[in-house]
């Protein structure tokens, strides 16, 4: 082994230490000397990692990409920074300084481990696990991790049981918002961060951001790494695996960060108790919105006194849910279709470039709009005199379509929950079952299923043996999956629904029923009996989030072995069906 390689060996190790004293330093209380102890070793670790880094681009003979390079001097300049300010600009002595607990140097700590380990290679083996497979093995890691984490004693204001504790990680990695304690008062501010970190891992997905940060970092995969994401990510090609990926984690952060500062600038200040609280809020909030998890620091979501009538911040809220529920390829087409538009106009030019706008885009932005008008207008008739009596004019408009767009896997409420009326509370159910678009941070059956399934229904009343919309014929294998999509949900649901029952006799069905359909779209919309249930149903409810966000499609595609094609055709036989 070279000395190049020992050392950034060891600096790594150093650093994967770090970062989990780094865990222990902030989830437990503990006596001052230990906090000398920490910040001797997160000195060590700095210093290492700067050496290791500095090394490794002496001894190299070509330099890496730009991109990594620049990150490479600006956390290496961070880590002097912070060294020299702790130690140094400090008005205390040098000594002093050894027992002053600094966040500065723990994100210094975490920037170190992500420089160091950019030259871990992962490789993924396909004969071991399908994507399928790696695909759910990813989500119950980070469920189970973000389970520990939600045990620190400093993540809790009083502790909390296992079981709670898993189903908040399932919850918030499942992107769902279904909750068994409330998370502004119960959670503290290391609390709400993990929680906040589960979010934004879950609607991307772990795999997203590894497989994202390990290329930006190395400038290259392996072929088998590229074979698993292009299956995850749904790309056209082997070529576009990585552009489609930075596209996702741009587009996220983008939107986030615009959807933050809106809603910053939409709140009241008396509300909160300064900057650092109000600027977490706008973050969370945002961040909660666009990966439609529907987790709120609010006791009561909207609803809350104070916000239920912020009818600026409701309308940013539906605008980056509905986003994060189109799904990053129809996003990532739109954006391609305005650019188009605009330059178009711009050059004054009039030639036509065929099918901008894919078919996959058209079916789910007319089904998306579609299903979103009429549930506007159902609510407002059905709830005019009931939910939204005590607002007026524009403020019904808003709320209601606040209240028609939530259930499709957003899970925020401006409105209780409880008291709409039956016929809407039905409405909500088919919303929540038919949940957000395909490839998005949302869950259910999807608006591309409901669609392909209706036009079925019409080309079988009209007597067509296919399915043709826009000049397209729709494929049997596309019809044949969404057929299965909604079996499996109903399947699935219908399990629960029947365990629940069970397990939680003593709640009503009609309450059991709506849990469960919200967990399986992660929804998280509630009738207020999550934290009722007993450990037996908050586990199927667990379940019923996980195979949700998941899909029970790819859970069954993972456990069954695919077979070869075989080069024959048995005689085609018709099964009397009606």
């Amino acid at each position: 082994m070279s000395k190049n390689t020992l050392v950034h060996s060891i600096s790594f190790l150093l650093s994967l230490l770090g970062l989990a004293i780094l865990i222990f330093d902030l989830g437990f209380e503990h006596p001052v000397n230990l906090t000398t102890i920490y910040t001797v070793f997160y000195a060590v670790v700095l210093v290492l990692g700067i050496t290791s880094t500095s090394i490794r681009y002496y001894q190299n003979k070509s330099l890496p990409k730009k991109e990594v390079v620049i990150f490479d001097v600006l956390s290496i300049l961070f880590s002097v920074f912070v060294l020299v300010r702790h130690f140094m600009l400090l008005d205390i002595s040098f000594l002093e300084s050894f027992s002053i607990d600094d966040y500065w140097l723990k994100f210094a700590i975490l920037l170190t481990f992500i420089r160091e380990s950019s030259d871990i290679k992962i490789s993924v083996d396909r004969t071991i696990l399908n994507p399928a497979q790696l695909f759910i093995l990813s989500f119950l890691t980070i469920i189970f991790l973000g389970s520990l984490l939600l045990l620190l004693p400093n993540a809790t204001h009083s502790g909390i049981s296992f079981i709670d504790a898993l189903f908040t990680s399932t919850s918030a990695v499942c992107v769902t918002g279904l909750i068994v304690v409330d998370t502004g008062s119960y959670f503290t501010g290391l609390g709400q961060t993990i929680i906040l970190c589960l979010i934004q891992i879950g609607g991307l997905g772990i795999l997203t951001f590894t497989s994202f940060f390990s290329y930006f970092f190395k400038g290259g995969s392996t072929y088998e790494n590229q074979l698993t994401l292009n299956s995850i990510t749904s790309s056209k090609s082997l070529n576009t695996v990585f552009k489609t990926l930075k596209y996702i984690i741009v587009i996220t952060f983008g939107i986030e960060l615009i959807s933050a500062t809106l809603i910053y600038t939409s709140l009241d200040s008396a509300d909160f108790d300064g900057f650092i609280e109000e600027a977490f809020f706008s973050v969370f909030h945002s961040i909660s919105a666009f990966c439609n998890a529907g987790f709120s620091t609010l006791s009561s979501s909207f609803y809350e006194e104070g916000f239920r009538f912020n009818y600026g911040l409701q309308l940013i809220i539906i605008i980056s849910f509905i986003l994060g529920g189109l799904g990053f390829p129809i996003v990532e087409n739109i954006d391609k279709y305005l650019k188009y538009s605009v330059k178009r106009l711009i050059s004054g030019r009039r030639d036509f470039k065929p099918w901008v706008l894919n078919i996959n885009s058209r079916i789910t932005l007319i089904t998306t709009f579609t299903v979103t008008a009429i549930a506007l207008v159902a609510v407002y008739v059905l709830e005019y005199e009931n939910t939204l009596a005590e607002h007026t004019g524009f403020g019904k408009i808003v709320t209601a379509l606040f209240t028609a767009a939530t259930p499709r896997t957003a899970g925020f409420n401006t409105v209780d929950t409880a008291l709409l009326s039956m016929p809407t509370l039905l409405l909500v159910l088919l919303l929540m079952w038919i949940g957000a678009s395909p490839a998005s941070t949302g869950g259910g059956i999807k608006t591309s299923t409901l669609a392909i399934s209706v036009l079925n229904i019409l080309s079988l009343a009209k007597g067509k043996s296919r399915i043709e919309v826009f000049k397209r014929e729709i494929s049997s294998v596309s019809v044949r999956r969404s057929y299965a999509i909604i079996a499996l949900s109903l399947i699935v649901i219908g399990f629960s629904v029947l365990i629940l029952s069970i397990s939680d006799k003593n709640l009503s069905l009609f309450d059991l029923v709506f849990e469960t359909i919200s967990a399986y779209s992660t929804v998280g919309l509630s009738l207020g009996i999550t934290g009722q249930l007993s450990d037996l149903g908050k586990a199927v409810i667990i379940f019923t989030m996980f195979v949700g966000r998941v899909s029970m499609l790819t859970v069954v595609i993972a456990i069954f072995k695919k077979i070869k094609q075989k080069n024959y055709d048995y005689p085609t036989e018709e099964i009397t069906i009606n």
